[in-house]
């Protein structure tokens, strides 16, 4: 697990021991959170109302149900400022991913988006399946490919390749022909394991509380079905305002640009608070 090449939270690169185990071989599509919602009704979190009680001082505008959606820039941005292609959008949920003027027509093969970690947990339950530990997500990205960079191998996709949805063109304004925003599931190669898209499309929640990289990496054994730490490590300690817990996600996005976030990788990872979905980030499942 871990890279001692790329990002800081990603180190150190490091040994572990995962048990076998079984995971989907596809992100969870559109059409399969619906059979679940028309089976339990489940209502996500980006669907729900809002308590102002619980968001003193925000705009009235940002209180209603709703999700954080991306919209391009017109034109080249300051890279350091996200808000320029994030925008809160009432409206916005799984069933409609742009807002309230969208739809999922000709999108049920798509990875289902704005799903917070307890609406991919409530599928996940009712699947009889779980949702993975960052360990098992990554054995399984890295397709017994152990020490390679990608999905793929060590190299780059090639000019004129394509193995990944991640960001082609000038990001965050101008994306290449087919890119820019999912793709059916499996729209592109699998790794060596038969599973599709662990690379771009998506980000996938794991089951694992966030903590800035994975220890010391000097332990003497390599531990064995790791886990992340307990819930108070997750906080943003630069954000002390928000006591929200973060999860890892993993695996990149259709967003993931070379030149901004390099992050579509086996070993790339990142934060994410448990009661946020957006227009990037689902999962898949393990076990059942």
């Amino acid at each position: 697990m871990g890279s001692d090449a790329h990002y800081p939270e990603e180190r150190p690169a490091h040994r572990v021991e995962v048990e076998t185990f079984s995971i989907e071989s596809r992100q969870v599509t559109n059409a399969q959170y619906a059979s679940f919602v028309a089976a339990t009704g489940y209502r996500t979190v980006a669907e729900r109302p809002l308590d102002p009680a619980d968001f003193p001082g925000a705009p009235a505008v940002n209180l209603q149900p709703g999700s954080m959606v991306f919209v391009g820039t017109p034109g080249p941005v300051d890279l350091r400022h996200i808000d320029q292609w994030w925008r809160w959008t009432p409206g916005a949920s799984w069933r409609r991913p742009e807002g309230p003027r969208s739809t999922l027509t000709g999108r049920s093969d798509h990875p289902v988006v704005h799903i917070a970690h307890e609406d991919a947990q409530a599928y996940a339950e009712w699947a009889g399946r779980a949702l993975p530990t960052e360990a098992q997500w990554e054995a399984a990205a890295r397709g017994g490919l152990d020490h390679a960079e990608f999905t793929w191998g060590d190299g780059p996709e090639p000019d004129g390749g394509r193995l990944a949805n991640f960001w082609h063109g000038d990001f965050p304004w101008r994306a290449a022909p087919g890119y820019g925003s999912t793709t059916p599931v499996a729209s592109y190669p699998s790794n060596p394991y038969g599973l599709y898209d662990m690379a771009g499309n998506v980000w996938e929640w794991t089951d694992d509380w966030y903590a800035e990289g994975h220890g010391d990496g000097h332990s003497c054994c390599a531990p064995r079905n790791p886990r992340g730490p307990g819930v108070e490590g997750s906080y943003d300690p630069r954000q002390p305002q928000f006591r929200v817990p973060r999860k890892v996600i993993k695996g990149g996005s259709f967003l993931c640009a070379d030149s901004y976030c390099r992050r579509y990788r086996p070993a790339a990872r990142r934060p994410h608070m448990i009661d946020t979905g957006m227009s990037h980030i689902g999962f898949r499942c393990v076990g059942g």
